[in-house]
């Protein structure tokens, strides 16, 4: 023990199997890249949630249509 009466990091030690019971690392989830929606996802449902861009948009193309409403 330390002279505070508190032990120091060195006389701790445990083995790795009892330490990765309680510290488990993070995996990355897949829900996040359900959640995720690329730019032009994006661009697309803003499109198709306004009725003008969207009729427009089976006319002359999206990105047409797009850059007529929101560009």
């Amino acid at each position: 023990k330390a002279p505070s009466g508190s032990p120091s990091a060195d006389s701790i030690k445990i083995k790795k199997e009892v330490a990765n019971a309680f510290v488990r690392r993070q995996k990355r989830s897949s829900v996040y890249f359900e959640y995720y929606k690329s730019p032009m996802e994006q661009m697309r449902e803003r499109c198709e949630n306004y009725q003008p861009c969207d009729i427009l948009s089976e006319q002359i193309g999206f990105p047409m249509a797009y850059n007529y409403y929101f560009g």
